[in-house]
């Protein structure tokens, strides 16, 4: 599937948003889509922690989510997203 090969390749210390997940997999407005993939997805297979909203907000049902990306040093806001400028993956 394409959502987990784009997934898979996204480096340490860096994230991806559901919407640019999207379009990259020639879907765009499926953001919606890619985040109902997600959630069937295996941590164990998958860098799942490394997608975000589009504003940077961290899944509501992964509490796993902030101290995973944290330990690959992805710096939250006070406020609990990650800063998309400094650590959107471009690929």
């Amino acid at each position: 599937m394409e959502v987990y090969d784009i997934v898979r390749q996204i480096p340490h210390g860096r994230v991806l948003t559901y919407g640019r997940i999207a379009e990259l997999c020639g879907w765009p407005n499926y953001s919606r889509l890619v985040g109902r993939i997600m959630r069937t997805a295996s941590d164990a297979e998958l860098p799942c922690h490394r997608v975000v909203n589009a504003s940077g907000r961290l899944a509501p049902h992964y509490p796993e989510q902030a101290s995973l990306l944290e330990s690959e040093g992805v710096h939250l806001t006070p406020s609990g997203k990650v800063p998309l400028k400094k650590y959107q993956w471009n690929l």
